[in-house]
Protein backbone atom coordinates (compact mmCIF):
# COMPACT_ATOMS: atom_id res chain seq x y z
CA UNK A 1 0.00 0.00 0.00
CA UNK A 2 2.92 2.34 0.75
CA UNK A 3 4.34 1.69 -2.74
CA UNK A 4 0.95 2.49 -4.25
CA UNK A 5 0.69 5.82 -2.39
CA UNK A 6 4.23 6.75 -3.50
CA UNK A 7 3.30 6.05 -7.13
CA UNK A 8 0.21 8.24 -6.81
CA UNK A 9 2.35 11.10 -5.50
CA UNK A 10 4.98 10.63 -8.22
CA UNK A 11 2.68 10.25 -11.24
CA UNK A 12 -0.23 12.39 -10.07
CA UNK A 13 -2.91 10.27 -11.75
CA UNK A 14 -5.34 7.91 -10.03
CA UNK A 15 -7.32 5.38 -12.04
CA UNK A 16 -10.43 3.46 -11.03
CA UNK A 17 -11.45 -0.02 -12.21
CA UNK A 18 -14.77 0.27 -14.08
CA UNK A 19 -15.17 -3.17 -15.66
CA UNK A 20 -13.68 -6.63 -15.13
CA UNK A 21 -13.56 -9.33 -17.81
CA UNK A 22 -11.73 -12.33 -16.28
CA UNK A 23 -8.00 -11.44 -16.64
CA UNK A 24 -8.69 -8.06 -18.29
CA UNK A 25 -9.84 -4.92 -16.46
CA UNK A 26 -10.86 -1.53 -17.82
CA UNK A 27 -9.54 1.48 -15.91
CA UNK A 28 -10.55 5.13 -16.26
CA UNK A 29 -8.64 8.18 -15.02
CA UNK A 30 -5.20 7.44 -16.55
CA UNK A 31 -5.06 9.85 -19.54
CA UNK A 32 -1.25 9.65 -19.96
CA UNK A 33 -0.97 5.84 -19.87
CA UNK A 34 1.21 4.29 -22.61
CA UNK A 35 0.99 0.92 -24.38
CA UNK A 36 2.83 -1.87 -22.48
CA UNK A 37 3.20 0.34 -19.37
CA UNK A 38 3.01 -1.47 -16.01
CA UNK A 39 0.00 -0.58 -13.84
CA UNK A 40 -0.04 -1.01 -10.05
CA UNK A 41 -3.28 -1.57 -8.10
CA UNK A 42 -3.93 -0.64 -4.48
CA UNK A 43 -4.42 -4.30 -3.46
CA UNK A 44 -0.90 -5.16 -4.71
CA UNK A 45 -1.88 -6.52 -8.13
CA UNK A 46 0.27 -5.78 -11.17
CA UNK A 47 -0.97 -5.38 -14.73
CA UNK A 48 0.18 -4.24 -18.15
CA UNK A 49 -1.56 -1.89 -20.56
CA UNK A 50 -2.90 -3.83 -23.56
CA UNK A 51 -4.61 -1.00 -25.44
CA UNK A 52 -5.96 2.53 -25.04
CA UNK A 53 -9.28 4.21 -25.84
CA UNK A 54 -10.34 7.83 -25.38
CA UNK A 55 -11.96 7.15 -22.01
CA UNK A 56 -10.38 3.97 -20.64
CA UNK A 57 -7.26 1.84 -20.46
CA UNK A 58 -7.38 -1.91 -21.10
CA UNK A 59 -5.12 -3.70 -18.58
CA UNK A 60 -4.02 -7.35 -18.49
CA UNK A 61 -3.85 -8.63 -14.88
CA UNK A 62 -0.84 -10.75 -13.85
CA UNK A 63 -1.82 -11.71 -10.30
CA UNK A 64 -4.80 -13.75 -9.17
CA UNK A 65 -5.68 -11.54 -6.19
CA UNK A 66 -9.30 -10.45 -6.41
CA UNK A 67 -9.86 -7.07 -8.02
CA UNK A 68 -13.22 -5.37 -7.63
CA UNK A 69 -14.91 -2.54 -9.46
CA UNK A 70 -13.79 0.67 -7.76
CA UNK A 71 -10.24 -0.54 -6.97
CA UNK A 72 -7.76 2.29 -7.50
CA UNK A 73 -4.88 1.98 -9.98
CA UNK A 74 -1.69 3.97 -10.55
CA UNK A 75 0.71 4.29 -13.47
CA UNK A 76 4.38 3.39 -12.96
CA UNK A 77 5.87 5.33 -15.91
CA UNK A 78 7.83 2.15 -16.72
CA UNK A 79 7.49 -1.00 -18.79
CA UNK A 80 6.87 -4.23 -16.86
CA UNK A 81 10.18 -5.17 -15.19
CA UNK A 82 11.46 -8.15 -13.21
CA UNK A 83 14.33 -8.38 -10.69
CA UNK A 84 17.23 -10.51 -12.01
CA UNK A 85 20.44 -11.57 -10.27
CA UNK A 86 22.99 -14.39 -10.32
CA UNK A 87 21.18 -15.80 -7.26
CA UNK A 88 18.45 -17.10 -9.60
CA UNK A 89 20.72 -20.02 -10.58
CA UNK A 90 19.31 -23.22 -9.09
CA UNK A 91 15.88 -21.75 -8.41
CA UNK A 92 12.35 -22.02 -9.79
CA UNK A 93 10.64 -18.66 -10.24
CA UNK A 94 7.44 -17.26 -11.73
CA UNK A 95 7.40 -14.63 -14.54
CA UNK A 96 7.46 -11.79 -11.97
CA UNK A 97 10.77 -13.08 -10.57
CA UNK A 98 9.26 -14.48 -7.36
CA UNK A 99 10.84 -17.70 -6.04
CA UNK A 100 8.28 -20.55 -6.01
CA UNK A 101 10.44 -23.51 -4.92
CA UNK A 102 10.89 -24.68 -1.32
CA UNK A 103 14.40 -23.31 -0.81
CA UNK A 104 15.41 -20.25 1.23
CA UNK A 105 15.23 -16.86 -0.48
CA UNK A 106 18.71 -15.39 -1.04
CA UNK A 107 19.11 -11.72 -1.77
CA UNK A 108 21.78 -10.76 -4.26
CA UNK A 109 22.56 -7.64 -6.24
CA UNK A 110 19.35 -7.33 -8.24
CA UNK A 111 19.04 -5.78 -11.67
CA UNK A 112 15.61 -4.63 -12.90
CA UNK A 113 15.04 -5.54 -16.56
CA UNK A 114 12.09 -4.91 -18.88
CA UNK A 115 10.57 -8.21 -20.00
CA UNK A 116 9.59 -7.04 -23.50
CA UNK A 117 12.50 -5.40 -25.32
CA UNK A 118 13.60 -4.85 -28.91
CA UNK A 119 15.72 -7.68 -30.40
CA UNK A 120 19.36 -6.87 -31.17
CA UNK A 121 20.06 -5.51 -34.65
CA UNK A 122 22.52 -7.01 -37.12
CA UNK A 123 25.40 -4.91 -35.76
CA UNK A 124 25.42 -6.68 -32.39
CA UNK A 125 25.29 -10.18 -33.89
CA UNK A 126 27.89 -12.46 -35.45
CA UNK A 127 27.95 -15.58 -37.62
CA UNK A 128 26.94 -18.87 -36.00
CA UNK A 129 30.07 -21.02 -36.07
CA UNK A 130 30.31 -23.02 -32.82
CA UNK A 131 28.66 -26.44 -32.59
CA UNK A 132 26.45 -27.26 -29.60
CA UNK A 133 26.92 -30.84 -28.43
CA UNK A 134 23.63 -32.40 -27.33
CA UNK A 135 24.81 -35.85 -26.17
CA UNK A 136 22.05 -37.39 -28.35
CA UNK A 137 23.57 -39.32 -31.28
CA UNK A 138 20.89 -38.70 -33.92
CA UNK A 139 20.88 -34.97 -33.18
CA UNK A 140 24.68 -34.57 -33.19
CA UNK A 141 25.11 -36.56 -36.42
CA UNK A 142 21.96 -35.94 -38.51
CA UNK A 143 20.37 -32.73 -37.15
CA UNK A 144 23.29 -30.84 -35.54
CA UNK A 145 22.69 -27.73 -33.45
CA UNK A 146 24.93 -24.68 -33.05
CA UNK A 147 25.28 -22.04 -30.35
CA UNK A 148 22.96 -19.15 -31.16
CA UNK A 149 20.64 -21.28 -33.30
CA UNK A 150 16.84 -21.18 -33.00
CA UNK A 151 15.58 -24.73 -33.58
CA UNK A 152 11.94 -25.75 -33.28
CA UNK A 153 11.24 -29.06 -31.49
CA UNK A 154 7.94 -30.32 -32.85
CA UNK A 155 5.80 -33.45 -32.57
CA UNK A 156 2.65 -34.99 -31.12
CA UNK A 157 1.99 -35.18 -27.39
CA UNK A 158 3.87 -37.88 -25.48
CA UNK A 159 6.50 -38.57 -28.15
CA UNK A 160 9.56 -37.86 -25.98
CA UNK A 161 10.17 -34.17 -26.74
CA UNK A 162 10.63 -33.14 -23.10
CA UNK A 163 12.96 -36.08 -22.31
CA UNK A 164 15.07 -35.11 -25.35
CA UNK A 165 15.29 -31.48 -24.18
CA UNK A 166 16.22 -32.53 -20.64
CA UNK A 167 19.04 -34.67 -22.10
CA UNK A 168 20.38 -31.66 -24.00
CA UNK A 169 20.21 -29.49 -20.87
CA UNK A 170 22.03 -32.13 -18.82
CA UNK A 171 24.83 -32.35 -21.39
CA UNK A 172 25.14 -28.59 -21.85
CA UNK A 173 25.09 -27.80 -18.11
CA UNK A 174 28.16 -30.06 -17.72
CA UNK A 175 29.89 -27.98 -20.41
CA UNK A 176 29.22 -24.70 -18.57
CA UNK A 177 26.21 -23.43 -20.52
CA UNK A 178 23.52 -21.63 -18.50
CA UNK A 179 20.29 -23.63 -19.01
CA UNK A 180 16.91 -21.88 -18.64
CA UNK A 181 13.78 -24.00 -18.83
CA UNK A 182 10.53 -22.06 -19.37
CA UNK A 183 7.48 -24.18 -18.50
CA UNK A 184 4.40 -22.48 -19.95
CA UNK A 185 1.02 -23.25 -18.36
CA UNK A 186 1.51 -26.94 -17.56
CA UNK A 187 0.32 -29.19 -14.74
CA UNK A 188 1.90 -28.58 -11.33
CA UNK A 189 2.73 -32.28 -11.03
CA UNK A 190 4.70 -32.20 -14.31
CA UNK A 191 6.50 -29.00 -13.31
CA UNK A 192 7.57 -30.49 -9.98
CA UNK A 193 8.73 -33.74 -11.59
CA UNK A 194 10.91 -31.91 -14.13
CA UNK A 195 12.33 -29.61 -11.47
CA UNK A 196 13.27 -32.63 -9.32
CA UNK A 197 14.86 -34.32 -12.35
CA UNK A 198 16.96 -31.23 -13.08
CA UNK A 199 17.99 -31.07 -9.44
CA UNK A 200 18.93 -34.76 -9.36
CA UNK A 201 20.99 -34.57 -12.58
CA UNK A 202 22.84 -31.42 -11.46
CA UNK A 203 21.36 -29.23 -14.21
CA UNK A 204 20.29 -26.63 -11.64
CA UNK A 205 23.92 -26.04 -10.63
CA UNK A 206 24.07 -24.06 -13.84
CA UNK A 207 20.42 -23.48 -14.65
CA UNK A 208 16.99 -22.33 -13.49
CA UNK A 209 13.29 -22.84 -14.19
CA UNK A 210 10.72 -20.16 -15.05
CA UNK A 211 7.35 -21.82 -14.53
CA UNK A 212 3.62 -21.17 -14.63
CA UNK A 213 0.95 -23.80 -14.08
CA UNK A 214 -2.34 -24.16 -15.92
CA UNK A 215 -4.12 -22.78 -12.83
CA UNK A 216 -2.25 -19.44 -12.96
CA UNK A 217 -3.71 -16.25 -14.39
CA UNK A 218 -3.65 -16.00 -18.19
CA UNK A 219 -1.58 -12.82 -17.96
CA UNK A 220 1.09 -14.53 -15.85
CA UNK A 221 1.31 -17.51 -18.25
CA UNK A 222 1.51 -15.09 -21.19
CA UNK A 223 4.68 -13.46 -19.82
CA UNK A 224 6.55 -16.73 -19.09
CA UNK A 225 8.64 -16.82 -22.31
CA UNK A 226 9.27 -13.06 -22.12
CA UNK A 227 10.74 -13.33 -18.60
CA UNK A 228 12.78 -16.41 -19.53
CA UNK A 229 14.27 -14.57 -22.53
CA UNK A 230 15.04 -11.50 -20.39
CA UNK A 231 16.95 -13.68 -17.90
CA UNK A 232 18.78 -15.33 -20.82
CA UNK A 233 19.85 -11.86 -22.02
CA UNK A 234 21.11 -11.01 -18.52
CA UNK A 235 23.50 -13.99 -18.56
CA UNK A 236 24.39 -13.42 -22.23
CA UNK A 237 25.51 -9.88 -21.37
CA UNK A 238 28.01 -11.47 -18.95
CA UNK A 239 29.58 -13.22 -21.97
CA UNK A 240 28.00 -16.61 -21.21
CA UNK A 241 26.41 -19.11 -23.59
CA UNK A 242 22.75 -19.70 -22.72
CA UNK A 243 20.40 -22.54 -23.69
CA UNK A 244 16.72 -21.53 -23.49
CA UNK A 245 13.88 -24.08 -23.73
CA UNK A 246 10.36 -22.68 -24.35
CA UNK A 247 7.95 -25.52 -23.50
CA UNK A 248 5.62 -25.01 -25.21
CA UNK A 249 4.65 -22.22 -27.61
CA UNK A 250 1.38 -23.92 -28.63
CA UNK A 251 0.05 -23.41 -25.09
CA UNK A 252 1.34 -19.84 -25.16
CA UNK A 253 -0.58 -19.16 -28.39
CA UNK A 254 -3.77 -20.61 -26.89
CA UNK A 255 -3.42 -18.34 -23.86
CA UNK A 256 -2.90 -15.29 -26.10
CA UNK A 257 -5.96 -16.30 -28.15
CA UNK A 258 -8.00 -16.44 -24.93
CA UNK A 259 -6.77 -12.98 -23.88
CA UNK A 260 -7.47 -11.50 -27.33
CA UNK A 261 -10.98 -12.92 -27.53
CA UNK A 262 -11.74 -11.58 -24.04
CA UNK A 263 -10.47 -8.19 -25.22
CA UNK A 264 -12.95 -8.42 -28.13
CA UNK A 265 -10.19 -8.44 -30.76
CA UNK A 266 -11.20 -9.56 -34.23
CA UNK A 267 -10.25 -13.26 -34.63
CA UNK A 268 -8.21 -14.51 -37.57
CA UNK A 269 -7.37 -18.03 -38.74
CA UNK A 270 -8.32 -20.71 -36.15
CA UNK A 271 -9.60 -17.80 -33.99
CA UNK A 272 -6.01 -16.67 -33.28
CA UNK A 273 -5.46 -12.89 -33.35
CA UNK A 274 -3.80 -11.36 -36.40
CA UNK A 275 -0.58 -10.46 -34.56
CA UNK A 276 0.25 -13.99 -33.32
CA UNK A 277 3.21 -14.24 -35.74
CA UNK A 278 4.57 -10.88 -34.55
CA UNK A 279 4.14 -11.93 -30.91
CA UNK A 280 6.19 -15.13 -31.24
CA UNK A 281 8.80 -13.69 -33.58
CA UNK A 282 9.56 -10.80 -31.23
CA UNK A 283 10.37 -13.37 -28.52
CA UNK A 284 12.40 -15.78 -30.66
CA UNK A 285 14.29 -13.05 -32.58
CA UNK A 286 15.91 -12.01 -29.28
CA UNK A 287 17.96 -15.24 -29.41
CA UNK A 288 21.07 -15.63 -31.56
CA UNK A 289 24.86 -15.50 -31.57
CA UNK A 290 26.19 -12.16 -30.36
CA UNK A 291 29.55 -10.44 -30.07
CA UNK A 292 29.30 -11.14 -26.35
CA UNK A 293 27.73 -14.52 -25.52
CA UNK A 294 24.94 -16.43 -27.25
CA UNK A 295 21.34 -17.54 -26.68
CA UNK A 296 20.32 -20.86 -28.24
CA UNK A 297 16.51 -21.05 -28.27
CA UNK A 298 14.62 -24.34 -28.58
CA UNK A 299 10.90 -23.50 -28.74
CA UNK A 300 8.54 -26.48 -28.57
CA UNK A 301 5.36 -26.90 -30.62
CA UNK A 302 2.73 -29.61 -30.50
CA UNK A 303 1.26 -31.24 -33.61
CA UNK A 304 -1.98 -33.19 -34.00
CA UNK A 305 -1.55 -36.60 -35.66
CA UNK A 306 1.83 -35.56 -37.06
CA UNK A 307 0.42 -32.66 -39.11
CA UNK A 308 3.29 -30.24 -39.82
CA UNK A 309 1.12 -27.90 -41.90
CA UNK A 310 -0.86 -26.37 -39.00
CA UNK A 311 -1.11 -22.58 -38.65
CA UNK A 312 1.01 -22.19 -35.51
CA UNK A 313 3.46 -24.90 -36.56
CA UNK A 314 4.23 -23.27 -39.93
CA UNK A 315 4.45 -19.86 -38.24
CA UNK A 316 7.14 -21.14 -35.87
CA UNK A 317 8.96 -22.96 -38.68
CA UNK A 318 9.15 -19.67 -40.59
CA UNK A 319 10.91 -17.86 -37.73
CA UNK A 320 13.38 -20.60 -36.69
CA UNK A 321 16.53 -22.07 -38.25
CA UNK A 322 15.04 -25.53 -38.71
CA UNK A 323 13.05 -28.10 -36.76
CA UNK A 324 13.49 -31.50 -35.10
CA UNK A 325 10.39 -33.60 -35.78
CA UNK A 326 9.28 -36.33 -33.37
CA UNK A 327 7.31 -38.94 -35.33
CA UNK A 328 4.46 -40.66 -33.47
CA UNK A 329 4.80 -43.77 -35.69
CA UNK A 330 8.50 -44.11 -34.84
CA UNK A 331 7.66 -43.64 -31.15
CA UNK A 332 4.97 -46.34 -31.25
CA UNK A 333 7.38 -48.72 -32.98
CA UNK A 334 9.74 -48.38 -29.98
CA UNK A 335 12.38 -46.06 -31.45
CA UNK A 336 14.00 -43.71 -28.89
CA UNK A 337 14.42 -40.84 -29.48
CA UNK A 338 11.64 -40.84 -32.08
CA UNK A 339 13.34 -38.20 -34.27
CA UNK A 340 12.57 -38.47 -37.98
CA UNK A 341 15.85 -37.94 -39.90
CA UNK A 342 13.92 -37.28 -43.13
CA UNK A 343 11.47 -34.65 -41.85
CA UNK A 344 13.91 -32.84 -39.54
CA UNK A 345 15.86 -29.81 -40.81
CA UNK A 346 18.81 -27.79 -39.53
CA UNK A 347 19.67 -24.72 -41.59
CA UNK A 348 22.76 -23.49 -39.77
CA UNK A 349 23.90 -26.51 -37.73
CA UNK A 350 26.07 -28.01 -40.49
CA UNK A 351 28.10 -24.82 -40.95
CA UNK A 352 29.34 -25.18 -37.35
CA UNK A 353 30.48 -28.79 -37.87
CA UNK A 354 34.04 -29.90 -38.64
CA UNK A 355 34.69 -31.15 -42.22
CA UNK A 356 34.80 -34.73 -40.87
CA UNK A 357 31.44 -34.41 -39.11
CA UNK A 358 29.86 -32.82 -42.19
CA UNK A 359 31.08 -35.73 -44.33
CA UNK A 360 29.80 -38.31 -41.82
CA UNK A 361 26.42 -36.56 -41.60
CA UNK A 362 26.06 -36.46 -45.39
CA UNK A 363 27.01 -40.13 -45.86
CA UNK A 364 24.86 -41.46 -43.01
CA UNK A 365 21.78 -39.52 -44.14
CA UNK A 366 22.28 -40.69 -47.73
CA UNK A 367 22.58 -44.27 -46.49
CA UNK A 368 19.41 -43.98 -44.36
CA UNK A 369 17.47 -42.95 -47.49
CA UNK A 370 18.75 -46.07 -49.32
CA UNK A 371 18.04 -48.26 -46.28
CA UNK A 372 14.44 -47.03 -46.08
CA UNK A 373 13.95 -47.71 -49.79
CA UNK A 374 15.37 -51.25 -49.48
CA UNK A 375 13.14 -52.04 -46.49
CA UNK A 376 10.08 -51.10 -48.53
CA UNK A 377 11.40 -53.15 -51.46
CA UNK A 378 11.81 -56.29 -49.31
CA UNK A 379 8.50 -55.64 -47.54
CA UNK A 380 6.65 -56.28 -50.81
CA UNK A 381 8.15 -59.77 -51.04
CA UNK A 382 10.88 -59.03 -53.56
CA UNK A 383 13.85 -61.39 -53.53
CA UNK A 384 16.84 -59.74 -51.87
CA UNK A 385 20.28 -60.05 -53.45
CA UNK A 386 23.62 -59.76 -51.64
CA UNK A 387 23.74 -55.97 -52.07
CA UNK A 388 20.27 -55.44 -50.63
CA UNK A 389 20.95 -57.86 -47.75
CA UNK A 390 24.20 -55.99 -47.01
CA UNK A 391 22.40 -52.62 -46.89
CA UNK A 392 19.68 -54.01 -44.60
CA UNK A 393 22.22 -55.63 -42.23
CA UNK A 394 24.19 -52.38 -42.04
CA UNK A 395 20.95 -50.42 -41.55
CA UNK A 396 19.96 -52.60 -38.58
CA UNK A 397 23.30 -51.81 -36.90
CA UNK A 398 22.78 -48.08 -37.54
CA UNK A 399 19.28 -48.36 -36.01
CA UNK A 400 20.82 -49.96 -32.90
CA UNK A 401 23.41 -47.17 -32.77
CA UNK A 402 20.80 -44.39 -32.94
CA UNK A 403 18.56 -46.09 -30.35
CA UNK A 404 19.49 -44.27 -27.15
CA UNK A 405 17.95 -44.27 -23.67
CA UNK A 406 17.07 -40.98 -21.96
CA UNK A 407 19.70 -41.41 -19.22
CA UNK A 408 22.53 -41.93 -21.71
CA UNK A 409 24.76 -39.14 -23.05
CA UNK A 410 27.25 -39.97 -25.82
CA UNK A 411 30.14 -37.61 -26.76
CA UNK A 412 30.47 -36.72 -30.46
CA UNK A 413 33.90 -38.36 -30.86
CA UNK A 414 32.57 -41.63 -29.39
CA UNK A 415 29.74 -41.45 -31.96
CA UNK A 416 32.24 -41.03 -34.80
CA UNK A 417 34.35 -44.02 -33.73
CA UNK A 418 31.27 -46.25 -33.40
CA UNK A 419 29.98 -45.23 -36.85
CA UNK A 420 33.43 -45.83 -38.37
CA UNK A 421 33.50 -49.29 -36.76
CA UNK A 422 30.06 -50.11 -38.19
CA UNK A 423 31.03 -48.88 -41.69
CA UNK A 424 34.43 -50.63 -41.63
CA UNK A 425 32.76 -54.04 -41.22
CA UNK A 426 34.44 -54.74 -37.86
CA UNK A 427 31.20 -56.23 -36.51
CA UNK A 428 30.03 -58.10 -39.62
CA UNK A 429 30.47 -61.44 -37.86
CA UNK A 430 29.04 -60.18 -34.56
CA UNK A 431 25.46 -61.37 -33.83
CA UNK A 432 22.98 -58.49 -34.08
CA UNK A 433 21.96 -58.84 -30.41
CA UNK A 434 25.60 -58.28 -29.34
CA UNK A 435 26.20 -55.10 -31.39
CA UNK A 436 24.61 -52.97 -28.66
CA UNK A 437 27.08 -54.40 -26.11
CA UNK A 438 30.05 -53.58 -28.37
CA UNK A 439 28.82 -49.98 -28.77
CA UNK A 440 28.37 -49.62 -25.00
CA UNK A 441 31.95 -50.86 -24.43
CA UNK A 442 33.40 -48.17 -26.70
CA UNK A 443 31.32 -45.39 -25.09
CA UNK A 444 32.19 -46.61 -21.58
CA UNK A 445 35.92 -46.79 -22.38
CA UNK A 446 35.81 -43.32 -23.92
CA UNK A 447 34.12 -41.86 -20.83
CA UNK A 448 36.27 -43.64 -18.21
CA UNK A 449 39.71 -44.34 -19.75
CA UNK A 450 41.70 -41.11 -20.20
CA UNK A 451 44.38 -42.76 -22.38
CA UNK A 452 41.80 -44.34 -24.68
CA UNK A 453 39.93 -41.01 -24.94
CA UNK A 454 43.16 -39.20 -25.83
CA UNK A 455 43.93 -41.79 -28.52
CA UNK A 456 40.43 -41.51 -30.05
CA UNK A 457 40.50 -37.69 -30.02
CA UNK A 458 43.91 -37.70 -31.73
CA UNK A 459 42.70 -40.17 -34.39
CA UNK A 460 39.66 -38.03 -35.17
CA UNK A 461 41.77 -34.86 -35.27
CA UNK A 462 43.99 -36.28 -38.06
CA UNK A 463 41.04 -37.63 -40.13
CA UNK A 464 39.96 -35.24 -42.88
CA UNK A 465 36.92 -37.26 -43.95
CA UNK A 466 34.91 -40.37 -43.11
CA UNK A 467 36.93 -42.60 -45.47
CA UNK A 468 40.18 -41.66 -43.69
CA UNK A 469 38.67 -42.57 -40.32
CA UNK A 470 37.35 -45.92 -41.61
CA UNK A 471 40.80 -46.80 -43.03
CA UNK A 472 42.49 -45.97 -39.70
CA UNK A 473 39.98 -48.19 -37.86
CA UNK A 474 40.68 -51.08 -40.25
CA UNK A 475 44.46 -50.82 -39.76
CA UNK A 476 44.43 -50.22 -35.98
CA UNK A 477 42.08 -52.67 -34.24
CA UNK A 478 43.13 -51.36 -30.78
CA UNK A 479 40.79 -48.39 -31.34
CA UNK A 480 37.75 -50.68 -31.07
Amino acid sequence: MDDFEKLLETVGEVGVVEEIMHSIVYVSGLPLARPYEAIFFENGNIGQVLSLTKERVEVLILDNNNIRVGTRAARTNDMLQVPISNELIGRMIDPLGRVIDDGPIKKGEEHMSAVDTQPHGIIGRKKIETAMETGVSIADIIVPLAKGQRELVIGDRKTGKTEFLLQIMENQSKLGTVCIYAVIGQRKEDIKRRYEFMKEKGILKNGLVVATSSSDESGLIFFTPFTAMTIAEFFRDQGKDVLLILDDMTTHARIYREISLLARRFPGRNAYPGDIFYLHSRIIERAGNFRKGSITALPVAETIMGDLSGYLQTNLMAMTDGHIFFDIDLYNSGKRPAVSPFLSVTRVGHQAQTPLLRDVSRQVLSFLVSYERMKQFVHFGAEAGDTIRGIIELGKKVDIFFDQTTDELIPINANLIVLAAIWSGMWNETPMQNVDTEIEKIVLNYNTDAEYKKKIDKTIAVSNNFSDLINIIRTDSSLI
